[in-house]
């Protein structure tokens, strides 16, 4: 492709309005993770709970921005002055779990459709991202690691809120911190945002921003259909193993207990022959 017209495409992408398609998708898709998170009991649970369900699918939908809000000083609940955005969210809160013969939960199911809304969704959280960085850059201009961790929560909100969403359903799970295994939106989101960090900031980055910004939205999207279709989770396993294995003491734990069990045996060989 032309370098030229590869710049104006990715000069589209940065320029895509995220209402209503986008915001659409990135709905459906967190009212679908809530169904599938309640389990075989999610349609009982959504009859006899409706309450419930809307707060949980709601906090998921916005997570990102309550969060964030809250860590910058800001109203928490701001991120919900937008009619329109509820109005969506709800309305696929509503197709997913109360549509006649549950077809909303089966069209949002259907293979092709999940991956295009997988990948507007994708699109979205690039946007989320970005906007989180910006703004944690006009507030805190020199505070890179501010910044690196605002754009994470706006990419991901809905991992580090997953305790209290629970929660809200009468669910108790203390172990599901997203510090404690962090999942692999949140470490791309992570490398996503010092990448931002880098070419706000920096001049590390020399080419166009929207280019890197094109950059990011490829490599979002390419991972996420590749976990749909291909089932590459968390490509950066291998990287995290090696990584904890030489700086975190797992190279020298291995090292230690070949050692102790060396020891253990010339000692068991030593005592079986003083008995002999």
């Amino acid at each position: 492709m032309d370098p030229e017209s590869f710049l104006e495409i990715s000069n589209q992408v940065t320029k895509l309005k995220m209402y209503p398609y986008f915001d659409i998708a990135h709905s459906v898709l967190c009212a679908l993770a809530v169904r599938e998170d309640l389990g075989p009991g999610g349609h009982a649970f959504s009859r006899k709970h409706p309450l419930s369900c809307w707060l949980s699918t709601m906090l998921v939908v916005f997570a990102g921005g309550m969060v964030a809000n809250g860590l910058l000083g800001e109203p928490m609940l701001a991120p919900l002055k937008n009619n329109q955005q509820i109005l969506i969210a709800t309305l696929a809160w509503y197709i997913v779990f109360y549509t006649p013969g549950d077809i909303g939960y089966k069209i949002s199911k259907f293979l092709p459709v999940k991956l295009v809304f997988s990948a507007m969704k994708e699109v979205y959280r690039c946007k989320k991202v970005y906007d989180g960085v910006s703004h944690a850059a006009k507030l805190y201009p020199a505070a890179y690691f501010i910044m690196i961790i605002i754009g994470t929560l706006k990419g991901n909100g809905a991992g580090f809120t997953k305790l209290f969403e629970r929660l809200i359903r009468g669910v108790w799970t203390p172990t599901a911190m997203e510090f404690m295994q962090p999942s692999f939106p949140t470490k791309a989101c992570i490398v996503a945002s010092i990448i931002f960090v880098l070419d706000l900031k920096t001049d590390l980055i020399s080419a166009p921003h929207a280019l890197v910004y094109f950059g990011i939205v490829i490599f979002f999207v390419y991972f996420k259909l590749s976990s749909l279709l291909l089932g590459i989770h968390d490509p950066f396993i291998p990287f995290e193993n090696l990584f904890s294995a030489v700086f975190f003491g797992g190279l020298w734990d291995s090292i230690s207990k070949v050692f102790g069990q060396r020891s253990i045996k010339e000692g068991e060989k030593v005592d079986t022959k003083k008995k002999d």
